[in-house]
């Protein structure tokens, strides 16, 4: 089974949904002695298998997956149609109509099917922990399960559960917050200390990352006993990330210097570049994957028309470090000295 503590470079690509991560991206992170990642959270089966064995035919190097475990969660039907009535005015103006909220498991049995099939180094999971029985077939199939926790209890619940390694998340990392709660307002405790209490707590290697800007902060999680940094915003303007164009250029305007979280895109707590769309619904509720439905076509259109005000731009504190390149030499630039 796959070792984390033997990565060349200790260095995690973070699994970044909705287009970012990509297998030209994780590969060369493979290849540059770090662990690449994909991410599978709402992609169909067809688009993860193909992916995976992109990366395979680039790359002899192992590799991980993530995967979204999405719980049955009943939003408030009240505050949803609320919600969508304040977002029609959006809508119309950008010539869209709003998806349908609805709640599904994004193809849980079959994703975990294609793990088994194809069995990537790593399978990791955000939004919360698998069953013991299904961490145990991974682990049987010599799959290193890695689970993304937020606070020390989501820690000692996932080894619990016979999770073999954790993905500690920061408060200031880009993207989704990995809270297993939907309802819990995300942890804001400072990563030092969230790994320094997560080592106390568990008797597994770990993973940690959130606001890493440079190998100044790889070193300093490494010190502090994290096998490897995971990092994903400073791979935003790699020559291998899909990220789109509006996304890259506002990473570097300086109307976009602050980040902030937010509800208002996917019914889950996620920090990106802030911005008037974030602010007008500050009040959103709670309601994954409803949420993330109902958006869906406003945010492509968005993205699509240069509307960087309503768009959503997944970024953490340290997207000021995110820069032009390939992968390879982003990868090695965060390694420590």
């Amino acid at each position: 089974m796959f070792d984390l503590h033997e990565l060349n470079v200790p260095i995690i690509a973070a699994p970044m949904a909705g287009g970012p991560s990509t297998p030209a991206l994780a590969a060369a992170v493979c290849e540059a002695g770090g662990l690449g990642f994909l991410a599978a959270g709402y992609k169909s089966v067809e688009t993860v298998a193909a992916e995976m064995e992109a990366v395979r035919a680039a790359t002899s190097a192992p590799f991980g997956m993530n995967l979204f475990v999405v719980p049955p969660y009943d939003p408030d039907p009240a505050a949803v149609r609320a919600y969508a009535e304040s977002l029609q005015p959006e809508a119309s103006r950008l010539g869209v109509s709003l998806g349908e909220p609805k709640g599904d498991d994004d193809l849980w049995q079959e994703k975990l099917g294609l793990l088994l099939d194809i069995r990537p180094a790593v399978a990791s999971f955000t939004f919360g922990c698998p069953a013991p029985e299904v961490l145990s077939r991974l682990g049987e199939a010599e799959i290193l399960t890695m689970v993304t926790v937020t606070t020390v209890d989501e820690a000692k619940q996932a080894v619990a559960r016979g999770a073999a390694s954790l993905s500690v998340q920061g408060p200031e990392g880009g993207g989704h917050r990995g809270t297993w709660d939907p309802d819990a307002v995300p942890a804001s405790d400072p990563l030092p200390d969230l790994i320094d209490a997560v080592l106390a707590s568990v008797d597994v290697p770990i993973v940690a990352g959130g606001g890493v800007r440079d190998a100044r902060d790889v070193a300093e999680i490494v010190e502090r006993g994290a096998a490897a940094a995971q990092v994903g915003t400073v791979y935003l303007r790699a020559d291998e990330a899909a990220t789109n164009p509006l996304h890259r250029a506002a990473l570097v305007d300086p109307a976009f210097a602050s980040t902030g979280l937010t509800r208002a895109y996917t019914g889950r707590w996620a920090r990106g570049l802030a911005n008037r769309f974030m602010s007008d619904h500050a009040d959103a509720p709670a309601g994954y994957p409803h949420l993330h439905h109902l958006t869906a076509q406003l945010r492509a259109a968005a993205a699509k028309a240069g509307d960087a005000q309503v768009a959503h731009m997944w970024a953490g504190t340290g997207h000021a470090a995110a820069r032009a390149g390939s992968a390879g030499e982003i990868t090695r630039s965060l390694a420590p000295g």
